[in-house]
């Protein structure tokens, strides 16, 4: 269970480097971006496949997409320039504690 548990943390932090990529690859106009978007897109949803053979489907599915939504968003906010808000910092808190949870619960 805890490989499953691992996996899913990888799937996690490539669907942070996929969404990032897509960024990049302008629209897939862009060739190694976008070789690095497809790249990242297989790897994440593999290891989402494989963690789910011994997770809840909800759960991981939620944890999957709770780090790839928070790492991007952190991602965008350090690296791109994007706007630093107490909202947004405050809801990506509340998603995190939301993954944390289901964690705990599971």
């Amino acid at each position: 269970m805890m490989y499953s548990w691992i996996a899913l943390l990888v799937a996690g932090l490539l669907e942070v480097c996929w969404a990032i990529g897509l960024k990049q690859s302008h629209g897939f106009t862009r060739l190694w971006p976008s070789v690095f978007t497809l790249i990242t897109l297989t790897g994440s949803f593999l290891l989402l496949a494989w963690a789910l053979k011994q997770l809840p489907v909800g759960t991981g599915y939620a944890v999957w997409v709770g780090i790839g939504a928070c790492g991007t968003a952190i991602i965008g906010m350090v690296w791109l320039g994007e706007a630093v808000t107490l909202l947004r910092v405050g809801s990506l808190l509340a998603i995190a504690a939301g993954i944390i949870g289901l964690k705990l619960a599971g």
